[in-house]
């Protein structure tokens, strides 16, 4: 079936028009070994009712090198078995010892529920006497305790184990004391600011482990990334042997890298990346072909989904018998298990996701993926398109260029995407504002002995929290002094602690409908925003942050809302000034100031602005890292400015900070949104022209520094973009659109040109 659609895509010229590349990656055989002779015959009935005869090369390593009592990290594609490569040494064992216990951690709820049923499947297919459990925070209270006592597998999520399982390990002290084995599953997800957390989460849990007299052993499994082995052994701060020579078969798969059609050839405006995915959906569908679709927010999820499912209308057809669902973060765990078990089962035949649904959660056999803009990072683009695909069999992959930079860069240069290898995961545990959250945590959950090894600088943050009340210090040890519980202050995952419950209060209904954390609810859920739900439209009648609800109630009108968001910078304190790359460079920290002070109401369809609104909502404040790129006279980046005419230069500035913005992810291997980069013409502070690029987390992750490290190679990055954008004065591909300023349309100069000269003097090349 797939074929002939490849084929017939193939002779559509339409659509052959805007491929910018079409790469074809051959099927590739399986490599097999068969069972280790001691497996209990019990396990081996239980894997051979799933029609497994043989293990995959990776998964009979993996075996091997937990039993020898190695730490180990096993890196291969989507589908692949990983699943079995730990389920099987973890199950052999805990048969063999009748008293150990395994943690399983996953990045999500759903993946946990998802690998409950998994290992239900072995267990009672060769009735294994292990009993398993879920602990997260949908585990009803009632069986909580069945968990910490009878529990030989405890799956949960690394939010439960910080907030709900280490300050409470009194009650778990049977589990602890015969821990054998830490199953970190997805473990290329811990990187940057929640790799940081979860570095300094294992150093907890390894603590308590301890303290019971438990050693336990790590398992890690991860998508391919370019550091598999250096990431996990930052993360669990002990050596892991690396297994990443896949044996799994995988069948033939058509990469296609489409270029939405030109709308506007002369400004350079392409057909928005929304309704051009939308387009390419509902032809698979109609073509029989399941498919999922990766959208780059929440909002385009929704949009994408009811698009496709208004094309798809038709009364006497039953919409063609093909359904389509939305899926991301924030709807409730009924309606996420819902969906999932609707695409196991074939009752689901699209779904338009966010990268909720990048990991790998069962959702049965899809044959298609379409990537709605860039992912942000080479890893993350093969693991949304590895989502679709069967181990035999052909399978497709879309990734539809929106007009942003980093898209344009990526469709035009296929050979960087795919002669690259995946992006390396960084974490900096040591992140003073971080470590400082878990000493704070660690200090309750149990008193810090002098001499202690935590961290590396843990004795001058203990100083400072004593300092300030938290803890006291007394007979060689720091206790808990503050009536607060630290675990509910700290969030792994954004810089604010705590969710906002979105609440439909539609004729007294008063029913939960969604959830949001706080920075994005200021974004999204301001007085008179436009909440999209599953399809559903609703208007937001009140945000009450105090009380962490947002209220809202339906409506039918046909726009949907975008905040508007201006950011203020000031200069905390400079660590360092030195010369690269052919201008001034600053490392320093700042405070960020953000605040929405605006929403636009876009029509659904056609996406014209049709009006405004007032946004009343206090800022949310940062104090961060940054690097300023200084232009000062003396530097040939300076010279290179100076010789531009004074309409030039504030175009420029400001141009140089978007393209910076979307071409600098490409070569920090981090995504766009990790990044906050703002320009200003004259620096009260340097006194010249600035640029700060900074690290969009409180406290910094390291991105400014990596910044200055990357800088000839960004730079030129942006040279290159520039030069080779086909359009004519800059458009959303290079530079942003022309057209938004009026200085630049009273100018009388080509803005695009004028960068490239700019770039062409600064960093004295010819392009």
């Amino acid at each position: 079936m797939l074929e002939k659609v490849i084929q017939s895509l193939r002779s559509d010229r339409r659509f052959m028009s805007s491929v910018a590349h079409w790469q074809v990656i051959p099927a590739r055989e399986g490599r097999y070994e068969e069972f280790p002779p001691e497996i209990d015959g019990r396990i081996l009935a239980a894997v051979r009712n799933k029609g497994i005869r043989r293990l995959f090369t990776h998964q009979y390593q993996a075996y091997a090198e937990v039993r020898r009592g190695n730490n180990i990290v096993v890196v291969t594609p989507t589908a692949s078995g990983k699943t079995l490569a730990y389920n099987l040494p973890v199950l052999q064992s805990l048969i063999e010892e009748a008293q150990a216990k395994a943690m399983y951690m996953f990045p999500t709820k759903a993946l946990s529920q998802d690998q409950q049923a998994e290992l239900n499947e072995i267990l009672l297919g060769g009735e294994i006497p292990v009993r398993i459990f879920t602990y997260d925070g949908d585990t009803p209270r009632s069986i909580r305790i069945s968990v910490r006592e009878e529990g030989r597998v405890v799956i949960t999520n690394p939010d439960m184990l910080h907030m709900g399982v280490l300050p409470n390990h009194t009650k778990w002290i049977k589990f602890f004391q015969t821990l054998r084995f830490i199953v970190i599953d997805e473990i290329h997800t811990y990187r940057g600011v929640f790799g940081s957390h979860m570095t300094n989460l294992i150093r907890r849990l390894k603590r308590i482990c301890s303290f019971y007299g438990a050693k336990p052993q790590f398992i890690c499994c991860s998508a391919t990334i370019g550091n598999p082995k250096s990431l996990a052994e930052k993360i669990v701060e002990e050596p892991v042997t690396l297994i990443g020579e896949n044996g799994a078969p995988a069948g033939e798969r058509h990469f296609v890298f489409y270029n939405p059609p030109l709308v506007d050839p002369i400004q350079g405006i392409r057909r928005g990346v929304v309704k051009e995915s939308q387009r390419l959906a509902t032809q698979l569908l109609k073509m029989k072909v399941k498919t999922i679709v990766f959208a780059r927010s929440r909002l385009r999820s929704e949009l994408i989904a009811g698009y496709i499912r208004d094309s798809l209308k038709n009364l006497y057809t039953e919409d063609s018998r093909i359904t389509v669902a939305s899926y991301r973060g924030g709807y409730l765990p009924n309606e996420r298990r819902s969906i999932e078990q609707g695409l196991r089962k074939g009752k689901i035949q699209g779904v338009v996701s966010t990268n909720a649904l990048e990991l790998g959660i069962d959702i049965g056999g899809l044959d298609a993926s379409i990537l709605a803009g860039f992912p942000g990072t080479i890893a993350s683009t093969w693991q949304q398109a590895g989502r679709a695909g069967r181990r035999s069999g052909v399978s497709l992959s879309i990734l539809v260029a929106s007009a942003s930079p980093i898209d344009q860069y990526i469709i035009r240069h296929p050979e960087y995407f795919f002669g690259s290898s995946p992006e390396s995961g960084w974490v900096d545990p040591d992140n003073i504002y971080i470590l400082s959250d878990h000493l704070k945590c660690a200090v309750f959950e149990l008193p810090f002995e002098e001499g202690e090894e935590l961290a590396g600088n843990y004795r001058e943050v203990l100083d400072y929290l004593e300092e300030h009340g938290v803890i006291r210090y007394t007979g060689g040890k720091w206790f808990w002094s503050d009536r607060s519980y630290p675990a509910e202050k700290v969030s792994l995952r954004s810089s604010a602690p705590g969710n906002i419950v979105i609440v439909d209060a539609t004729q007294g209904r008063q029913t939960v409908i969604g959830e949001m954390d706080k920075p994005s609810a200021k974004l999204l859920l301001y007085d008179e925003a436009v909440y999209i739900h599953r399809g559903d439209q609703y208007i937001v009648k009140k945000l009450d942050l105090e009380n962490q609800r947002c209220y809202v109630e339906d409506t039918k009108d046909n726009y949907y809302t975008d905040s508007i968001v201006k950011t203020d910078i000031k200069v905390l304190e400079q660590d360092s000034r030195e010369s690269s790359t052919g201008m001034e460079t600053v490392i320093g920290d700042i405070l960020v100031r953000t605040q929405a002070t605006k929403f636009k109401k876009l029509k659904f369809g056609t996406h014209e602005n049709i009006g405004y609104g007032e946004i009343d909502l206090p800022a949310e404040q940062m104090h961060t890292r940054s690097v300023v790129l200084l232009f000062c006279p003396g530097s040939a980046a300076g010279r290179a400015f100076g010789q531009r005419t004074e309409l030039e230069q504030p175009i420029i500035m400001q141009r140089l900070g978007t393209l910076v913005r979307n071409i600098a992810p490409v070569f920090l291997l981090c995504d766009p949104r990790d990044l906050g980069v703002s320009a200003r013409l004259k620096d009260i502070v340097f006194e010249c022209p600035a640029l700060y690029v900074y690290d969009n987390y409180p406290g910094g992750t390291g991105l400014s520094e990596g910044f200055l490290e990357n800088a000839p190679a960004i730079l030129q990055g942006a040279l290159e973009l520039v030069a080779e954008c086909p359009c004519s004065q800059g458009c959303p591909s290079c530079i942003g659109p022309i057209g938004s300023d009026p200085e630049e349309e009273l100018s009388g100069f080509n803005p695009k040109e004028s960068i490239r000269e700019f770039l062409i003097g600064w960093l004295g090349k010819k392009k």
